[in-house]
């Protein structure tokens, strides 16, 4: 294909004087929104907006020569405009800096220029080495692309049992709706470009690790050299009777979303679970269903991640748009007419008229296929790795939702943590261990939630945090939470508090100690917030 010629558009943007070290500046040269920085003296210019979701990066968090955006916690190098830290999968644009007589330009080849995607090598023809990956999430499709930037140019074949190509699931639940366009993660012919093979409505029945095989459930098999075992979990569902039912929903693919949008317009709509599926389902489904009702075992929403204080503001937020709630319940019995739900009876005794029920109760890691195989287990079904992301069998790697993972923050304790961007970094270091490159996973684990229109931040990892110190209030819903544990700040939380969460999230990473004192403190100094 022929190069696009592109004109040169070079524009004075500052006075050197303007920036002093560690600061940046978001200018617009040939429509592209850029983002200037000054570290040690030297100027650098990247594009303005997260390969992610195009948030202003501007209004995140700069340390030494690295911004991370606020909105979802994506890292950036601001001298190549490499990605460091997940989510998104593309790097930034970089752009040429000069300095001349005090004053700063900038100079751009081509307009509104947003992402770049990283140098990437493709399959050559006679090599036979195979890597096959089980699931078609984002560990997958971060592994295969790490190892194409890697100048792997061997096999690499992507199974998943689901209908599309890997697509951003985090969407499911916000935008039940959407079109399957916005929410894929590349395209077919992204893929095809790169030698990544993808085989949709594909399931993995067994593996044999010693004749390093897969088989299928339609009689199949595939050889493989290496094997990332990205499985992700399945949704719990509910056992009571009548979970059978016609219109008991659990939310999984995208044909899930799509049905569960398609017949809850103008329905009785219950959920069962007020954890980060129900919740946001419950806000999508709230000016679409006739009513939407919640059912929760504890006494509010995120009552155990995030406590009592932030889920008493998220019930009220939904009950101001008519979402009744039924909290410290549990569902004992779905009754049917005909097959389809008709309604619930709760364990206190009510009885609630009902057209679908949706349960977001939880998730199964899915490592059922193994059980014949001598890879690790654990309790809770998660595959074991190290920090490697190495499964105890040879050529054999895990990562996502699917694994326990020993995890920096506490001390390298094994853990087992559902969010997307923890599931990219371990495809990121999956590929890097396939090619022997030995980096140790080395994340801060970073999710939002979004609740009409709302969006809550949350880094660290604070299972076991004793007490909550609020800065700002849930009242006016505006704040920065610290959970604490042992004096220390494990994790923080936020609501239109930016750019807080993504700040602290570099700390935590860097290895700072944040005291109890610190967060109680009504001097926020030390987290550098503009």
């Amino acid at each position: 294909m022929e190069a696009k010629q592109c004109k040169e558009v070079t524009e004075m943007v500052c006075l050197e004087s303007d920036l002093q070290d560690g600061q940046m500046k978001e200018v617009l040269v040939d429509e592209n929104k850029i983002l200037l920085v000054r570290n040690n003296g030297e100027f650098t210019a990247v594009g303005g907006l997260c390969s992610h979701y195009g948030a202003p990066l501007i209004k995140g968090t700069l340390i030494g020569d690295r911004v991370r955006c606020p909105f979802h916690g994506a890292c950036f190098n601001t001298k190549t405009g490499d990605i460091e830290e997940f989510p998104g999968l593309d790097c930034l644009p970089k752009f040429k800096v000069k300095v001349d007589g005090g004053k700063v330009y900038v100079t751009s080849d081509q307009k509104n220029l947003k992402k770049r995607v990283k140098k990437m090598s493709s399959r050559v023809p006679g090599v036979n080495h195979t890597v096959v990956l089980i699931g078609g999430g984002p560990a997958s499709l971060q592994c295969a692309e790490t190892l194409r930037q890697n100048d792997y140019d061997g096999r690499i074949v992507m199974v998943t049992k689901d209908e599309q190509l890997p697509l951003d699931k985090t969407k499911l639940s916000k935008a039940m709706n959407i079109e399957i366009e916005k929410v894929l993660l590349r395209q077919s012919d992204f893929l095809q470009q790169y030698g990544i093979e993808v085989w949709t409505k594909k399931e993995v029945k067994s593996v044999d690790t010693d004749a390093k095989t897969v088989t299928f459930q339609d009689g199949t098999l595939q050889n493989y050299d290496q094997l990332l075992i990205s499985t992700g979990g399945r949704a719990r569902p509910l056992e009571c009777p009548g979970a059978e039912l016609e219109n008991v929903k659990l939310l999984q693919t995208y044909e899930d979303a799509s049905e569960i949008h398609r017949i809850s317009a103008g329905k009785k709509a219950v959920i069962v679970g007020t954890s980060f599926i129900g919740m946001e389902v419950a806000a999508y489904l709230s000016d679409k269903a006739a009513s939407v009702t919640v059912i929760g075992t504890s006494k509010f929403p995120f009552q155990a991640s995030l406590g009592s204080d932030i889920g008493k503001m998220t019930m009220q937020m939904l009950e101001e748009k008519n979402v009744k709630f039924y909290t410290s319940n549990g569902v004992a019995e779905i009754r049917g007419e005909n097959g389809k739900v008709k309604e619930v009876v709760l364990k206190n005794g009510e009885v609630l008229p009902a057209d679908i029920i949706i349960a977001g109760i939880g998730v199964i890691p899915n490592s059922d296929f193994l059980k014949e195989t001598l890879v690790e287990i654990d309790s809770r079904k998660a595959v074991v790795v190290d920090k490697f992301m190495k499964t105890n069998i040879p050529d054999v790697f895990a990562a996502g939702d699917v694994v326990s993972f020993p995890l920096t923050l506490v001390g390298h304790k094994r853990v087992n943590i559902g969010h997307w961007q923890l599931a990219q970094a371990h495809g990121r270091i999956a590929g890097l261990s396939m090619l022997n490159r030995q980096v140790e996973i080395n994340t801060v684990p970073y999710f939002w939630t979004m609740l009409l229109g709302k969006s809550i931040r949350y880094t660290g990892y604070g299972e076991g945090y004793t007490e909550i110190v609020f800065k700002g209030s849930t009242e006016e819903r505006k704040f920065l939470a610290f959970y604490i544990k042992d004096e220390e700040v494990v994790a923080a939380a936020s609501l239109n508090f930016d750019p807080a969460v993504a700040r602290l999230a570099e700390m935590l990473l860097m290895g700072k100690r944040i005291t109890k004192a610190q967060a109680q403190s009504d001097d926020l100094s030390w987290l550098q917030l503009p």
